[in-house]
């Protein structure tokens, strides 16, 4: 039996969350005594297997099937790997993409699932850590099961690195078209996509405490002075001051800056979800108990209105 875990692409590129799946695909497969081995299913399946040939990858399945992803498409393929490998762990990603076919994958494989893992631990019982009630209960699941399928949360573990010496294996598999149902046609960018706050090296993100919506260009000249990128905590969102691409947190984007600088944000489980995977962070908060400070490697308590422009001054 071996680990398999199921890359993903879009637009011609590998997505990150794929070199994470190698790193968390390795410590299961570790875990467990076993090989890993990763499919890539469509698109420039030669290009993205070469990318993916890193240490700690056994072997590679590449499947020309179609260039973007497709429900149809993905749930057959995964279910003649599955057949033909026997894995004894079938490793997704916890995106839109891998929650739109996992589900199926796992039920027509009859496996349980878990979803959104944190965590993996093997050393008495095999058990996957899972966070709930918005993050604020990290909690171990037992999986009493010989087989069964996990999608883990990005940002959770690191890219994989090293090159590696996988095995190559092609394979050519005859998709049923009646089971497609939908096509990709196209992409086009949703409202505010002019900005992908989960590409920025250095984030500056804005909370309640900015108190109104003419105080956010105080933030802006910050970012700029700093080359960052500007963001926000949900509040700003909701009261309509900066756009949903720019918000931080459960229910917005996940973000893993070099540098986080949080301004006047208190600290609220469901934004500390969303950046604690930040190198370095910074917070400016008026309240010395602010939750914030629990996760910050540094920390002003002072008025964000004074502390600001001085800051943006020393940068200038």
């Amino acid at each position: 039996m071996t680990v398999l875990a199921i890359s993903e692409h879009r637009r011609g590129e590998l997505r990150d969350v794929s070199f994470e799946l190698l790193t968390a695909g390795r410590e299961v497969a570790d875990a467990l005594d076993t090989d890993l081995h990763v499919a890539v299913i469509g698109g420039d399946v030669a290009e993205h297997a070469e990318e993916l040939n890193h240490e700690g990858v056994d072997v590679i399945h590449t499947v020309p099937a179609g260039e973007e992803f497709n429900h149809g498409v993905y749930t057959q393929v995964i279910d003649s790997l599955a057949t033909d490998l026997d894995p004894r762990v079938l490793l997704m990603p916890n995106s839109v993409n891998g929650l739109d076919y996992a589900p199926a994958v796992a039920n027509g494989l009859s496996l349980p699932l878990v979803t959104d893992v944190i965590g993996f631990d093997a050393s008495d019982a095999v058990s996957a850590t899972r966070e709930m009630y918005a993050s604020k209960v990290e909690t171990t699941i037992e999986i009493d099961a010989d087989r069964f399928c996990m999608t883990i949360r990005p940002n959770e573990w690191a890219k994989a690195e090293g090159a590696g010496d996988a095995e190559i294996r092609e394979h050519e598999i005859e998709i049923d078209e009646s089971r497609v149902r939908s096509t990709v046609t196209g992409f086009e960018e949703v409202g505010g996509g002019d900005v992908d706050i989960s590409d920025a090296d250095v984030l500056v993100s804005v909370g309640r405490g900015i108190e109104e919506e003419e105080n956010i260009e105080l933030i802006e000249e910050l970012a700029d002075a700093l080359g960052a990128t500007l963001s926000s905590s949900r509040p700003i969102v909701d009261a309509g001051w900066l756009p949903k691409n720019r918000q931080v947190g459960q229910s917005g984007k996940v973000v893993t800056p070099d540098v986080y600088l949080a301004i006047g944000i208190s600290g609220a489980v469901q934004h500390v979800a969303g950046m604690k995977g930040a190198d370095t962070i910074i917070a400016i908060n008026t309240d010395p108990n602010a939750p914030i400070y629990d996760l910050a490697d540094y920390g002003i308590v002072d008025d964000l209105f004074e502390v600001v422009p001085e800051l943006t001054a020393q940068f200038s």
